[in-house]
């Protein structure tokens, strides 16, 4: 093979590695392992697993059947893959185990796969589980012998996992621990000594020991929601059917869930300015502390007057959740996986009124923020006038708030400030918050977050997701810059039980016309995707489905990730539509009138509305164009129509999602990726080919000539048309990436340019290397298309003659120059195209 179609090769997988990203923000933890212990990155080991004579591995030795097998519902492979019967007696009982010690797989409707990780078995010492109980309940459900390899791994990662807390008691923060051991061991180590506050006359004081009573801050009530997804929610099991063992054990756990304990603790105070220190060094030695808030104990921050409404009922799954971050009586910090729809809102507001002190809470988006504030006014007694926004277009005066709820963007912004924004940042980094909400938390860059985390001091933290997925794996890192993986719930089960929508998943496959796969084959630019998205058959078909929903009375959303394509569908429709320019009020003003308004039942929204938008009267969805193969895209996108329906008349399915794809194009290979999230949770997309019905409507595009006047205008359009649009706030850049950026703000960052504020001209020469120094180099023939070849010469010439003067001379400014301000000039352009004729002078 030549070294030139080696390249291209090269180039080619480079590019394709490209598209199929999901390109969010850098993952939380990427820049910095020190957030990561050791241990966390080991896997299972099966060096001694033989193969068989057809290269398959070869269990039997490993795996001896029990004789009362067909009782219990678990297999463990050797491997650390865990295969759970979900029509097993015992299957609520072995589900919640395995969702506390395992990550679910795959959860279709009769069996389920989980897999034991590192970091699964740390979520799972983290609520309370002892290496002993793990293998213990393991064995009991196995239908065979659990391997010792398995055992080995959750003893290798268990050993010290989840034995040393970091407790805020008081406002004194301790380091406390139920194996005196353990904290012998960590007091050999130099710098944790040097972290142990010590007396007036510098001697270390004496170990504190006290019995601590682990009162749950949530109350236990009957649990009816827990029916597998293959048998009715009343959970009938025959006693005869569950092995002595099972059943016995299973009925002592609840006995000690319910319980009252008390634990003997062992625990020494630490200086309060030496936490980071601490956190790191307790990693290094295996030790990672969990981060838990004595909120009942703290009396130097206030209490706030917030409790649950009558009206806020918890479903049984969002107690279970709960129950895993106060099951202790304190707050432990971690992440609650709910799926879209679910109650997440709720969640937070119980949370925060559990907890009873000042509550910070974070979103995506403004539209985010509304909704938060809805939503704790609607669960919540607090009064209104204690609830802060703190956005671009809100910013409520904080003095006297107890709750305050603003954007990952707003907090983590680094460029100059307005005077009352500046006041705003003041007050919040100067409140000591009980508890942070981190809504989305799959979203949050890494950069970003920890600046977050070093903006705002919180005693607890809860992150919020539906997706706990992210194209690049590293959505682990969350386990260690947050908490430990709380609680996750089975999609299907909550499907079955009434909480979510039902749903028809469905893929509709359009053909390319003749004359757009013509230039689909021919054209190598991204222009390809404005001619698969704008394919007449997708438009035909969406435009149908449209009619076909809205004579049913249904509410409509149509997702597009290109706004060419959102634009042309929208007007040529006559259908309203919000994408990122959309003002804040005239996007309130949409989503009043599509849910209020009988008139308006179909709405165009970009990727701004991946997340965040609260629209439960919303359940049919069209998606004409999408991001890549994203997995948490499909499944943030089916969540819009999640939400469990009221009055609807009851039959299979009462909400609906239809993927537009265009066949025999790259769509379709995106489209495969991006359903392996939702497939994986139990969903099952049906492929339709023809849509019934579709011939006798009169829609668009049905003759050549309106095909050809469609495709003209796709030709025209410029490659910028055809990328998906960028939301403000969610955009982290690939490397190699050049940006266009804010001139003023990018030359002030100490980052690109050290000694900002100094005039030094000379910082803008090149080195002799092709290699970019900054990001606003010598370019001498500028950005391209705003300046004429003339202008363009003229201006390379004054290039030259300042590089010559800048490299024979260093230019200072002279004393009588006075403070200099910088001004803003806008650049205007023409709103519409001009059009314009030559005549002859």
């Amino acid at each position: 093979m030549g070294k030139k179609e080696k390249g291209d090769r090269e180039k080619r997988s480079k590019k394709r590695s490209y598209e199929d990203e999901d390109y969010e923000e850098d993952a939380p933890g990427a820049e910095s392992q020190e957030a990561v212990p050791t241990a966390a990155g080991k896997q299972v080991d099966e060096s001694s697993t033989k193969l068989d004579e057809y290269g398959a591995k070869d269990y039997r030795l490993q795996m001896l059947l029990k004789a009362d097998h067909s009782s219990r519902p678990l297999w463990v492979a050797p491997d650390g893959h865990i295969f759970l019967e979900a029509f097993s007696p015992v299957y609520r009982y072995a589900q919640d185990f395995l969702v506390a010690i395992a990550e679910p797989v795959c959860r279709p409707i009769h069996v389920h796969e989980y897999k034991l990780t590192a970091y699964s078995l740390y979520a799972a010492v983290s609520v309370g589980l002892q290496t002993s109980d793990i293998i213990e309940y393991l064995q009991k459900l196995s239908k065979t012998s659990v391997p010792d390899g398995i055992i080995q791994f959750i003893k290798l990662c268990t050993v010290s996992y989840g034995k040393v807390k970091l407790v805020l008691k008081h406002n004194r923060y301790f380091v406390e621990s139920a194996f005196p051991d353990v904290i012998q061991r960590l007091l050999q180590d130099p710098v944790i000594r040097d972290c142990r506050l010590r007396t007036a006359e510098g001697e270390e004081p004496e170990l504190i020991t006290e019995v601590i009573s682990n009162k749950p801050a949530i109350s236990k009530t009957q649990d009816n929601g827990g029916a597998s997804t293959s048998q009715s929610a009343d959970g009938q099991r025959g006693s005869s059917q569950v092995p002595e063992d099972i059943y016995s054990y299973y009925e002592q756990m609840d006995k000690e869930e319910e319980e009252e304990e008390e634990t003997q603790t062992v625990s020494f105070e630490i200086r309060q300015e030496m936490i980071e220190e601490l956190q790191k060094r307790c990693i290094q030695l295996e030790y990672p502390l969990l981060a838990e808030y004595d909120f009942r104990n703290d009396t130097v921050n206030p209490d706030i007057n917030m409790d649950l409404k009558p009206t806020a009922v918890l479903r049984p799954y969002q107690e279970k959740s709960l129950r895993k971050m106060f099951g202790n009586g304190r707050a432990r910090s971690g992440v609650i996986v709910l799926p879209c729809g679910a109650g997440k809102s709720l969640v937070g507001v119980t949370a925060a009124c559990t907890v009873r002190k000042r509550c910070l809470v974070l979103g995506n988006s403004s539209v985010s923020v509304e909704q938060w504030k809805s939503q704790f006014k609607m669960w919540s007694t607090i009064d209104d006038s204690l609830i802060c926004r703190f956005t671009s277009d809100a910013k409520d005066k904080p003095i006297g708030c107890s709750v305050a709820i603003s954007t990952y963007s707003m907090l983590g912004h680094t460029t100059k400030r307005s005077w009352e924004a500046e006041r705003v940042m003041e007050w919040m980094r100067s409140q000591e918050w009980g508890l942070i909400i981190l809504d989305e938390v799959h979203t949050i860059p890494a950069r970003m977050f920890r600046r977050v985390l070093t903006i705002v001091q919180a005693h607890c933290k809860l992150g919020l997701t539906a997706t706990l997925v992210r194209e690049d794996d590293k959505i682990v890192d969350l386990n260690f810059l947050i908490g430990p993986k709380l609680y996750e719930a089975n999609w299907m089960e909550l499907q079955n039980n009434g909480y979510i929508a039902k749903v028809q998943c469905a893929e509709v496959w359009c053909p390319m016309s003749p004359e757009f796969y013509h230039e689909y084959v021919a054209i190598k630019t991204k222009k390809r995707i404005l001619l698969y998205t704008m394919n007449p058959n997708k438009f035909r078909a969406c435009q149908f489905l449209i009619r076909f929903h809205e004579r049913r009375n249904d509410k409509i959303i149509v997702f597009a990730d290109n706004v060419f394509a959102l634009k042309e569908y929208a007007i040529r429709l006559n259908k309203p539509y919000i994408y990122g320019p959309t003002s804040q009020g005239e996007r309130m003003q949409i989503l009043q009138n599509f849910k209020h308004n009988p008139k308006i039942n179909t709405i165009f929204i970009s990727k701004v509305g991946d997340t965040s938008f609260d629209l439960p009267e919303a359940n049919v969805l069209i998606q004409i164009s999408s991001h890549g193969g994203s997995r948490r895209q499909e499944a943030q996108r089916l969540g819009r129509v999640l939400r469990a329906k009221k009055g609807m008349v009851a039959e299979e399915y009462n909400a609906y999602f239809y993927s537009l794809v265009s066949q025999d194009t790259q769509e379709m290979a995106y489209s495969t990726k991006r359903q392996r999230f939702l497939v994986d949770q139990g969903y099952s997309f049906k492929v339709i080919t023809k849509l019934a019905g579709m011939e006798e409507e009169d829609l668009m595009f049905s003759t050549r000539d309106e095909q050809q006047q469609l495709l003209q205008k796709v030709l025209a359009a410029t490659d910028l048309d055809a990328e998906d649009e960028v939301v403000a706030g969610e955009f982290g850049g690939k490397s190699q990436t050049q940006l266009a950026l804010c001139h003023y703000s990018t030359s002030m960052d100490e980052e690109t340019f050290p000694n900002a504020e100094e005039f030094r001209p000379e910082r803008w020469l090149r080195k002799d290397t092709l290699d970019r120094v900054e990001n606003f180099g010598s370019i001498p023939f500028g950005y391209g298309i705003r300046s004429c070849i003339g202008k363009r010469i003229a201006e390379l010439e004054m290039y030259l003659s300042l590089i010559q003067l800048l490299q024979k001379f260093r230019i200072e400014m002279t004393p009588l120059t006075g403070d200099v301000q910088a001004k803003t000039h806008g650049l205007l352009c023409p709103a519409a195209p001009i059009n314009v004729c030559f005549i002859d002078r």
